[in-house]
């Protein structure tokens, strides 16, 4: 039997309509590619704050101890002293992209804020390094002051010019590294109390400062004006000790005062008898003044999932910061407050005794 075979239908394409779509389809894609690189290469005037590595300032760093210590006698010790750090991603010259702030939007341990929250508007990266390292110096030899003290030794201080500001009415005169000793006739000794002595004069007048400048002593009349409101001469005031201990701490490129109150405890422990932490893992964060006073610090949430991630099971945070920490502590990190390098001392002892548990700590 003979089938009859009917070859399919011919389809009919319309060249010019296949055109349009190939169009649309080219332009589309390239849009997605351009918006793609766009959201890559366009910075945005944000900073991402991450948890940054933890350090134990009882161990080594780069191959080397992070506190060495001569001129005294100093003892084994085991355990963490933990500082802690947070990552900024973002800042001068170095804007995030569009991907970074999803990222940071979808992790519950980073912050996304304006950049003007962290940075001055018109300050440099190569500014914001050496402000971070000038402050990390300081921290490090008000720690050192603070942990030789609370071991019984005598460690002198001085008021220092740190800095002349170029514009400074007497920037002639006046050099950085002078030690200042009496304001107006007046000894002084805080640097409150040369604030204080400044300011009782009217911009355009002179005050007169003596000075110790390379061991000789020397007077200067230093030339008053107003800067915000205030009567000043133009100078950054700082502190200068002498050490009867040479302490040398090594923190690699961190920069920054947060570290102050871990450096001190770590100071404290090499110089004294025993293990300070009793072996256990303690991290912690906070400024330190020349009093013992600890200030708070930025990001401690940041600081507080990276300690948990370095295996801490302890966290010294400053009383100030107590609102921050409430709400965000990492489960296994328990977290006892502190305002003073002594409270700081004595909860470590605590936890080393196994008493930690009774220590204060942030509550809502």
């Amino acid at each position: 039997m003979t089938q009859d075979f009917q070859p399919p239908s011919a389809v009919t394409v319309d060249p010019h309509t296949l055109s349009r779509r190939a169009v649309v389809a080219l332009v589309a894609g390239f849009f997605v590619i351009v918006l793609g690189a766009l959201s890559v290469m366009v910075g945005l005037p944000y900073v991402v704050m991450q948890p940054g590595p933890v350090t134990n300032t009882l161990d080594t760093l780069s191959g080397s101890q992070l506190i060495t210590i001569s001129g005294a006698r100093t003892y084994p010790t085991r355990g963490a002293l933990d500082f802690t750090t947070v990552r900024v991603v973002g800042g001068p010259g170095v804007r995030v992209t569009v991907w970074d702030l999803l990222a940071a939007k979808l992790s519950p341990d980073q912050d996304i804020l304006p950049e003007g929250a962290l940075f001055p508007t018109g300050i440099t990266n190569k500014q914001v390094q050496e402000q971070n390292t000038a402050e990390m110096v300081d921290s490090q030899q008000v720690a050192v002051a603070v942990a030789l003290r609370a071991t019984g030794r005598t460690v002198p201080q001085h008021l220092v010019l740190a800095e002349v500001a170029p514009d400074a009415p007497s920037a002639a005169v006046l050099r950085a590294g002078d030690v200042v000793e009496a304001v107006d006739g007046t000894p002084v000794t805080t640097s409150e109390q040369i604030r204080a002595a400044i300011s009782r004069h009217k911009p355009g007048e002179f005050v007169q400062l003596r000075l110790l400048r390379h061991g000789t002593e020397i007077s200067v009349a230093a030339k008053t004006h107003s800067s915000a409101g205030r009567t000043t001469i133009g100078v950054f005031l700082g502190l200068r000790f002498t050490f009867p201990v040479d302490v040398k701490i090594n923190a690699g490129d961190v920069g920054g005062p947060s570290a102050g109150t871990m450096f001190a405890l770590g100071v404290y422990d090499k110089l004294t008898p025993g293990a300070l932490t009793g072996g256990q893992n303690i991290a912690g964060t906070g400024t330190i003044d020349v009093t013992g006073a600890v200030g708070p610090i930025g990001g401690i949430r940041q600081k507080l999932a990276g300690a948990r991630a370095g295996g801490a099971r302890w966290f010294l945070a400053p009383a100030a910061d107590c609102n921050e920490v409430v709400g965000h502590v990492p489960d296994g990190l328990r977290v006892v407050k502190m305002a003073t390098f002594d409270q700081a001392r004595s909860s470590v002892e605590a936890i080393a005794a196994g008493r930690g548990g009774t220590l204060p700590t942030c509550t809502g």
